[in-house]
């Protein structure tokens, strides 16, 4: 239950900061949001560190957004049908590839201080929501936002990165 292989690309030296384990917290904080999501076989994923240039290129190339943004998520199993994957999923040694995460810092750093939530926070809230879109949950429409910010939520409370009071209703978020 607990396998999640992750694989680290730091174009922007965040992970050598020497104050803070930041793969251990990384993994610790996904590993919760695993369990929450009752994800019970390996998944691999890649998370990519970048520049705000380069989060800007992929933003406006794949999503056609010309501006920089927190994260950008690239799900392996998007769009793919439901039972095709249940039949992996049984499979007790079936490694789930679910794809990779664009995370820039610097924005996420400029959203702690505009939000006022601090960084930890702020990265745990882009992290956790990042790896749930890889899962296949969505906030498009009221009811998923309920679920994703719900569950999002409760893996960020227990972890002691707590959403602000107006975060915590009907699913909708400060960003």
């Amino acid at each position: 239950m607990n396998n999640l292989d992750i694989s680290f690309n730091d174009e922007v030296n965040f992970l050598k900061d020497s104050d803070k384990d930041w793969i251990t917290w990384i993994s610790n904080l996904l590993l919760s949001a695993k369990k929450e999501i009752h994800k019970e076989n390996t998944q691999e994923m890649s998370i990519n560190f970048v520049s705000s240039k380069k989060i800007h290129e992929i933003n406006k190339k794949y999503r056609g957004k010309d501006r920089p943004t927190d994260v950008i998520s690239f799900a392996i199993e998007d769009g793919l049908d439901e039972d095709f994957m249940s039949a992996f999923s049984d499979d007790p040694d079936f490694v789930e590839d679910i794809g990779d995460l664009f995370l820039c810092p610097e924005v996420i750093k400029r959203h702690s201080v505009e939000y006022e939530t601090g960084f930890n926070r702020e990265f745990g809230y882009t992290l956790v929501h990042g790896y749930l879109h890889l899962n296949g949950y969505d906030h498009i429409e009221d009811d998923e936002a309920k679920i994703m910010f719900g569950i999002q939520g409760k893996v960020l409370r227990e972890y002691g990165l707590p959403l602000h009071p107006d975060q915590e209703n009907h699913g909708k978020q400060i960003h």
